[in-house]
């Protein structure tokens, strides 16, 4: 079964949701590491939220590698009312059973950006089997903070990588009892 890979970033502090402060940290060795683990996925998965961020922006995007891998992949985004989604291979699922199904196809991992209001369903469905967090070694003093206002979910550490630049990327497996 393929796995669906959550991945954010977050402040220090804790602070997630606001990726333009802290974006501003991200580097070529970032976004390398970033094109690489896109490779390993076939599929993308998005909330509506970050989906109509993503698709205001990378569509347009022409010779940056993330962008590339980004617009190569079949994008299936979280909606209930969105009809006719612009962005070219997207394809809208209204209901998380259809990620279960999308799950139990045979192909590589599914990521997505981001922990936000689907999540919440994503994690009592227990869909979600890695959670992967970009620390960034800035203190952004307020905002919405990780898991905030979603269901408790235990993790076990599986590996973290250090930057040159001090953001450490870690992953977590979701314990699924």
């Amino acid at each position: 079964m393929r796995k669906l890979i959550v991945s954010t970033l977050m402040s220090l502090d804790g602070v997630v949701g606001t990726p333009e402060r802290l974006l501003s940290h991200w580097d070529e060795e970032n976004k390398a590491y970033a094109v690489e683990e896109l490779r390993g996925c076939d599929a993308f998965f998005f909330g509506r939220v970050t989906y109509d961020v993503f698709a205001a922006r990378w569509p347009s995007v022409r010779n940056d590698a993330f962008a590339d891998a980004l617009n190569a992949l079949p994008k299936y985004v979280a909606s209930r009312t969105l009809r006719q989604p612009a962005w070219e291979g997207s394809i809208v699922l209204p209901d998380a059973a259809e990620l279960a199904a999308l799950k139990k196809q045979p192909g590589k991992d599914i990521m997505k950006y981001g922990l936000g209001e689907v999540d919440r369903a994503l994690i009592e469905r227990k869909l979600i089997d890695e959670l992967r967090i970009s620390v960034v070694p800035v203190v952004l003093g307020a905002g919405r903070h990780l898991f905030e206002g979603l269901p408790s979910v235990a993790l076990r550490f599986a590996k973290v990588k250090t930057f040159t630049n001090g953001i450490l990327r870690t992953s977590y497996e979701v314990v699924k009892e």
